[in-house]
């Protein structure tokens, strides 16, 4: 089985299939439809060979499907068959589980993937949880994403960020009763020092995690 894994941001969509050692990355943004989406994929892989997709989607997903329209892309997402489109069975999961998946060792583990949003995916003893924390109160009338998100990050400065993702961390971490917090995403790479009882990961993860789709039921 040869598969592409296709993981969807804010600002770029990324993507490697089996056999492929570089990946590829295209801008996204607020105009990106589904439909622009595939022409982008296949406009930039066009000569990759592959038969069944992955799709990691910066929203909620529900039964293999987007269950809401993305908050920093454009509008048509729920509904759309993606299946028909691409020509191939496709799986989709939201972005952050699919990069949770590719992180995961054992036990009980707290994925917060840190880019434009904020995306958070707890896994336990192998079951995978996708969340969204990202939209509950935090501080100020603002919510955890508009602080340890792009804009957050934008508005503060890296000194007063990483004090944020550090805070945050320990706070989901002690309420979800987490093994260990593993922080991902676009922006961790910006992180000095780890704060305690977390591990970072690179965006390869989310690329093997796509892969791992195909390797369950």
């Amino acid at each position: 089985m040869k598969i592409l894994v296709v993981d969807i941001g804010g600002t770029s969509i990324k993507m490697l299939a089996t056999g492929q050692h570089t990946p590829i990355k295209v801008p996204s943004g607020r105009t990106l439809t589904p439909k622009r989406m595939i022409q982008a994929v296949r406009k930039a892989v066009g000569g990759w060979d592959y038969s069944v997709i992955s799709i990691g989607y910066p929203g909620p997903v529900k039964n293999g499907r987007p269950a809401k329209e993305p908050k920093n892309l454009g509008r048509g997402w729920v509904g759309f068959d993606f299946e028909r489109a691409f020509g191939c069975p496709v799986k989709i999961v939201n972005d952050a589980a699919m990069q949770a998946i590719g992180s995961y060792e054992k036990g009980r583990m707290l994925f917060l993937g840190l880019g434009t949003g904020l995306g958070t995916t707890l896994i336990v003893d192998g079951v995978v949880a996708p969340m969204e924390l990202a939209h509950l109160p935090y501080k100020n009338g603002k919510t955890y994403e508009e602080y340890v998100g792009k804009a957050g990050l934008e508005r503060s400065g890296k000194k007063r960020w990483r004090k944020n993702v550090a805070d945050v961390a320990a706070r989901f971490g002690a309420a979800l009763e987490a093994d260990e917090v593993v922080l991902g995403g676009g922006n961790a790479k910006l992180l000095k020092r780890l704060p305690a009882g977390t591990r970072s990961v690179n965006n390869g993860h989310a690329f093997l995690g796509g892969y791992r789709l195909w390797m369950t039921p």
